[in-house]
């Protein structure tokens, strides 16, 4: 047996907790690409009674633009997914959610719906990679214990500067061609910051926050995962809390309020496209607060019954926006004002879901599977919930009206979607023991191969056994492939 630098192996209770250096900056950038994607995407909801005058076309069309932004992200998201794990997740970020701005300034240029249509949709083909590698990376920037906050943060600051942006891009309804020169605005901000990705995003490599395997080292952690596979991604549907959260995902009726909300308003109530989206400001401030909420309230419903706890929050978040938006939606009161509070107690409603179903989803793939988990959560279902959603709602506008769509969609399905996730109750727990007991293994093996412990406090990985200590006289990685 060698002689281990690491000393005897270490239980996971003596372990102390990962630190990631320089996460805050990371998670600042990584926050700026998830805002690129939903201020691009809130933009032509919010400005799309102009672009309706502009191009001449029917709230149909709106439809049809969120449909296909979310369809072919169903593809392009696992491509992203594999290309990160391929060649580099820093890489794919300057690339999908940086360079590819060029597409929004594109779009700016639009003739009519058709060219409007095809680079509004190549846009989010690579903005589809953001939010699966985007997850990915913060599970690997925080541990389980604080990975509810930490998402809360990055979706809340998400949030609150969409909502501050909300209302200044509903006054470029003032403007000649204002959505023109809000896609062009938005495309030069993306490129900026893909640069800034590039010159200052530093990748922690995955499972750098597990507590078993934090202080192997990139190296030894990248040798002990295999390299995800088809076959590996169709099997995480046998994963029964992750299925159960799919199944939910395409019961999530509250995600055409982003996209319908300022139009419902204008079509419904009488109100003018300014006046509207006035709401976007109190309903992001809700979806901020909320988002911290459920991240302090993820964290302490974990720590009190781990077995119910997360599951319970989630729960909830689904009756109390459903019972919100009947009364934000489906009843009419004078002026802006109370339309506006219950819009901000939906957002709140809907800000909770982050910070507890992206944890959740960490806690029971191992690191290396998160990203085609998040892939197929994101990128897969939710954007086929999305695009059905609004493609749906478009089509029935035109033939019954929005507001019973409301009711059905926001209210209805929504109670639906609460009642679908008491079935989380039992496999919860079991999931998620099933994956620390994996990393508990990989830990063991690791340091019974002869990996010495690497300098957690970097992202380049641990220096390899040296020879002497080695048992077969091979040093780094390869004694453990």
């Amino acid at each position: 047996m060698p002689e281990l630098i690491d000393g005897p192996a270490r239980t996971t209770k003596d372990i102390g907790p990962p630190g990631v250096p320089r996460r805050g900056r990371q998670l600042s950038l990584l926050g700026g690409a998830l805002l690129v994607d939903s201020t691009e995407a809130s933009l032509v909801s919010g400005l799309f009674p102009l672009i309706r005058q502009s191009l001449g076309i029917s709230l149909g069309a709106l439809g049809v633009l969120t449909a296909a932004s979310k369809i072919v992200g169903v593809f392009t998201g696992p491509f992203w997914v594999w290309a990160a794990q391929r060649w580099s997740r820093k890489g794919v970020l300057v690339l999908a959610t940086g360079l590819w701005g060029v597409w929004g300034v594109a779009a700016g240029f639009s003739q009519n719906f058709a060219q409007l249509l095809v680079l509004y949709t190549i846009l989010a083909a690579g903005y589809a990679a953001a939010h699966p590698v985007i997850t990915e990376i913060i599970g690997d920037l925080f541990d389980s214990s604080s990975r509810g906050r930490a998402v809360g943060f990055v979706y809340g600051a998400v949030a609150l500067v969409s909502s501050v942006i909300g209302p200044l891009k509903g006054q470029l309804a003032g403007v000649d061609d204002g959505w023109r020169w809000g896609l062009w605005g938005i495309g030069a901000f993306n490129i900026l910051l893909g640069c800034g990705i590039w010159l200052w995003f530093r990748d922690p490599g995955r499972g750098a926050a597990e507590r078993q395997l934090a202080d192997l080292g990139q190296e030894a952690r990248a040798a002990q995962a295999a390299r995800v596979t088809w076959s590996q991604a169709v099997a995480l549907f046998r994963v029964r809390s992750l299925f159960i959260l799919l199944v939910s995902r395409l019961l999530s009726g509250h995600l055409l309020i982003s996209t319908f909300g300022v139009v419902y308003l204008v079509d419904v109530f009488g109100f003018s496209t300014q006046v509207a989206s006035v709401v976007l400001l109190p309903m992001g401030i809700g979806y901020f607060l909320g988002t911290l909420l459920g991240g302090f309230a993820a964290d302490w419903a974990a720590r009190r019954s781990p077995r119910y706890g997360l599951v319970a929050v989630l729960q909830g978040a689904q009756f109390a926006f459903a019972v919100t938006a009947f009364f934000g939606t489906q009843i009419e009161y004078d002026g802006i004002a109370l339309f506006a509070v219950f819009f901000g107690l939906m957002g709140m409603a809907q800000g909770i879901n982050p910070p507890v179903n992206r944890p959740m989803v960490m806690a029971v793939t191992p690191p290396e599977q998160r990203a085609a988990a998040f892939a197929i959560y994101v990128s897969v279902f939710e954007a086929i919930a999305w695009a059905a959603f609004s493609l749906g709602a478009g089509f029935l506008a035109d033939v019954i009206g929005l507001r019973p769509v409301f009711l059905w969609v926001l209210v209805i399905l929504m109670l639906v979607n609460g009642a679908v996730l008491t079935l989380l109750y039992r496999p919860y727990a079991q999931d998620v023991a099933r994956v620390q007991g994996e990393l508990d293994r990989r830990r063991r093996e690791a340091l019974s191969a002869g990996w010495h412990r690497g300098d957690a406090s970097t992202a380049a990985g641990p220096d390899p056994c040296r020879p002497a200590r080695c048992a077969s006289g091979v040093t780094g990685p390869a004694r453990l492939r």
